[in-house]
């Protein structure tokens, strides 16, 4: 399936060969054989496992399901049913629901990161006990929008997603052969009932992507708008890049 902006698109087998080599120089460099990665039942985490199976062989990779005390795990179990995947499932309820039994009335949003956090220090934890490498689920789009908590979903040691758009992970989900269900539900980061990213973000994902790519391309925001883009998504998105800039600069050495 061709992705309905032409400039968006990109040659999934060539796009998939590259990133598999990429991967196993990476783990050669890192001198490691072994991967983990938390398995959430969305589109980035399952073609991340989809890539890892091919460039280091399902048997060495291992997916952890992490939800938060009820929360369906059905679409994770089929990722790692589909690619073969060794997995464990860690309900992470009993912690975050210990620390927030502290006085005081946390948001949602605080709660949102606590439990992300919580996730990245079990992937670390079982990263050890695996002898494994953390391998993050981040795509391009999240990462420019500053879309991830930082120490959370934001740590891992590769990030093989991170040159790709959403819209192009949701192309190369397909050729990957990624469950349909998983391809066609809204994106979710699973930080409360009903929470969807482009909900909480304020646009479409190709809305945002398209305003990415020129801005990627060197393009201000005035002419993006006079190509026919929506101002407030071109403002929305030129807003979240400058705000979160920092997250991706890492601790200040004094």
């Amino acid at each position: 399936m061709s992705c309905p902006e032409p400039y968006l698109n990109i040659d999934h087998e060539k796009r998939t060969e590259a990133l598999i080599r990429d991967i196993r120089r990476t783990f050669s460099k890192k001198k490691f054989s072994k991967a983990v990665l938390g398995i959430s039942g969305g589109v980035d985490s399952a073609v991340v496992a989809a890539l890892l199976s091919k460039a280091l062989g399902s048997e060495n990779v291992t997916g952890i399901m992490m939800p938060y005390g009820g929360q369906g795990t059905k679409d994770a179990e089929n990722v790692i049913k589909t690619f073969g995947i060794k997995s464990l499932k860690i309900n992470i309820a009993p912690m975050i629901d210990a620390y927030f039994g502290l006085p005081g009335n946390a948001s949602r949003e605080r709660k949102g990161n606590k439990m992300a956090r919580e996730r990245m220090t079990i992937l670390y934890d079982q990263s050890l006990a695996l002898g494994a490498l953390v391998v993050g689920t981040g795509n391009r789009t999240e990462i420019a929008l500053g879309y991830f908590t930082l120490y959370g979903d934001g740590a891992s040691a590769i990030a093989p997603l991170a040159s790709l758009y959403k819209t192009q992970v949701f192309r190369m989900a397909e050729y990957l052969g990624v469950p349909s269900r998983i391809i066609s539900k809204k994106p979710s980061a699973d930080l409360w009932e009903g929470q969807t990213d482009e909900d909480e973000i304020g646009a479409a994902y190709l809305d945002m992507d398209r305003v990415l790519y020129n801005l990627d391309k060197g393009k201000n925001p005035e002419e993006i708008v006079s190509m026919g883009m929506d101002k407030e998504v071109v403002d929305l998105v030129v807003r979240r890049v400058n705000d979160n800039r920092y997250k991706m600069e890492g601790p200040v050495l004094l």
